[in-house]
């Protein structure tokens, strides 16, 4: 991770245990057997601590290849003084599990693993009253309570919990896979094999004006590998840009286009740059 992190940091992750987020915890803290992971209810805290110093690094989901950007993260990221410094992808297998004593009324989970089996919901259970919960770790924990309570969650989730798996691989797609990002306070040093994350705001709309800022990646020759839009909130049809590309900050093709670009929006932000996943 080249952080300067101790072996014994705090990483935090949504809870409780047993959700994804922990799962993308452990893979990336990977070779820190004495790391120790905090959880939280929500992702702001998560962020929130770290930016406090009370975490050394804290993972959080940025999209997912279903249901596409984690907004509130996105917003996070650009409200709070944290920085991304690594990334790690997850597979996402969404089992429906629960006690098995009796029909299904209720089931529960969050909000994103609810939307990435919406297909399944409403073929299977066009009739259950559908919970939002903060995890779907929570969701698991609280169907332990009520026979007619089902959640979705992972089949490892399942097994923490003493529940049973009453059907497999329940996700719209089976090419599921989350993005998670871990964020710190300062910056990660290049590996050579690195993505940044930017964002940018235009301030006023023009023609053009999008395009004048791709184009000084192409011609710097930069890779863009995901590219997303979400509203400033200062009015309708006003935008800031999210970017990840291939390269460093310290690369010198990277600083080229980020300071040319700099010349053409009103903010130009880094999010970070990290080794590629």
């Amino acid at each position: 991770m080249s952080l300067g992190l101790s072996s014994k940091c705090r990483i935090g992750a949504l809870g409780p245990e047993g959700s994804y987020s922990e799962k993308a915890a452990l893979l990336w803290s990977k070779g820190r057997p004495e790391a120790t992971l905090v959880y939280f209810n929500d992702f702001e805290g998560v962020l929130e601590a770290v930016q406090a110093g009370r975490l050394e690094a804290g993972i959080v989901p940025v999209e997912n290849s279903l249901e596409g950007a984690v907004t509130v993260v996105m917003d996070l990221l650009l409200r709070l003084d944290v920085v991304i410094v690594g990334e790690v992808n997850v597979p996402i297998r969404h089992c429906l599990v629960g006690r098995g004593e009796g029909a299904v009324k209720v089931i529960l989970s969050h909000p994103q693993a609810l939307a990435q089996c919406r297909q399944y919901l409403r073929e299977h259970y066009p009739e259950a009253e559908i919970r939002t919960t903060g995890s779907t770790s929570h969701a698991a924990r609280l169907a332990q309570e009520f026979p007619e309570t089902a959640a979705i969650a992972g089949a490892d989730t399942a097994e923490k919990y003493g529940l049973q798996i009453l059907a497999r691989e329940i996700q719209d797609a089976s090419d599921n896979v989350t993005r998670f990002i871990a964020a710190a306070r300062k910056m990660a040093v290049a590996t050579g094999r690195d993505k940044t994350s930017l964002v940018i705001y235009l301030d006023r709309d023009r023609p053009g004006a999008l395009f004048s800022i791709l184009e000084e990646f192409a011609k710097h020759n930069i890779n863009l590998t995901r590219i997303e839009s979400r509203p400033s909130r200062k009015g309708l049809g006003d935008y800031y840009f999210y970017i990840d590309l291939e390269g460093h900050v310290d690369d010198c093709v990277v600083e080229q286009a980020i300071t040319a670009i700099k010349e053409k929006a009103a903010m130009v932000r880094v999010l970070g740059s990290y080794p590629r996943a």
